[in-house]
């Protein structure tokens, strides 16, 4: 935990309450556009929150009106071709990396969550909108089609609803975005902080070490053909079961009593 709390940040701010990491995104006079240093703060933010065995749990999140507006447009006119594939390498390791470290993370979404900023809600594990949110992929409309953003959201949608998304530019409410997949749930407004740390402390309170090799795996098997993806999986079950967590679960169900879970104090 300390080595997150010790870095400084101009971008975001970070907190730890418990096992629980909020990540808020915080340029909201600019609705938290995604700048190239944005970015790199928060890539840093997510790997070494990825290193430490304290958290379990981490919640995204944006100041101010918007969720996020996507890339900042200033950092995008008149640049080189090096610049420009800079800017999506930037953002390419961003979403890689809050895949990859063992932690779930929540977005909390409200306001608008445009291009880059929808990219960021559909590469998070899970996410939570309020009634108000609004979801788009809108890049057609200003000439940059949005080709990034297209790889994690039409993972979470169906391919009909994304093309429709990606050709008309349209957002689509909360409760769309809840129906096809993109969100896990959608509450009152105010309700958002409270629902969205009551899922954040039920997965706290599973096995750190079992809820990372799951997502792990997850991502792994998600483009396997089948035949192989089970393959990996059972090699994967068969370690976990051999794990001193999921001995102590077992037994603390056969025993009726909660687990005590042997990583969780590594």
């Amino acid at each position: 935990m300390a080595a997150v709390a010790t870095r400084a940040y101009q971008h975001i701010l970070f907190e730890v309450d418990g096992r629980i990491a909020c990540v808020t995104m915080n340029r909201p006079e600019k609705r938290n556009a995604l700048s190239v240093a944005h970015m790199l703060e928060l890539t840093d933010c997510f790997q070494a929150i990825g290193e430490d065995r304290a958290i379990a749990v981490v919640i995204l999140r944006g100041n101010g009106p918007a969720f996020c507006a996507g890339h900042d447009l200033n950092e995008l006119v008149g640049r080189s071709p090096d610049f420009y594939r800079h800017v999506f390498d930037v953002c390419t390791r961003l979403m890689d990396t809050i895949q990859s470290i063992p932690q779930p993370v929540i977005a909390q979404v409200h306001g608008m969550a445009t291009a880059a900023g929808c990219q960021l809600v559909a590469t998070c594990d899970l996410a939570v909108a309020s009634e108000d949110a609004r979801f788009a992929t809108p890049g057609v409309k200003i000439g940059l089609f949005c080709s990034t953003p297209m790889v994690a959201v039409s993972r979470n949608l169906p391919r009909k609803k994304m093309m429709e998304m990606l050709l008309t530019g349209e957002p689509i409410s909360a409760h769309e975005a809840l129906l096809y997949g993109l969100v896990n749930r959608v509450v009152p407004r105010a309700a958002l902080e409270a629902e969205t740390r009551a899922l954040a402390e039920r997965i706290a309170a599973a096995s750190p070490f079992v809820i990372g090799l799951g997502k792990q795996a997850f991502y792994r098997q998600l483009e396997m053909p089948q035949s192989q993806a089970y393959a990996y999986a059972k090699e994967v079950m068969a370690l976990n079961a051999m794990a001193a967590d999921a001995q102590e679960g077992i037994c603390a169900f056969l025993e009726k009593r909660p687990p005590r879970w042997p990583t969780a104090s590594q």
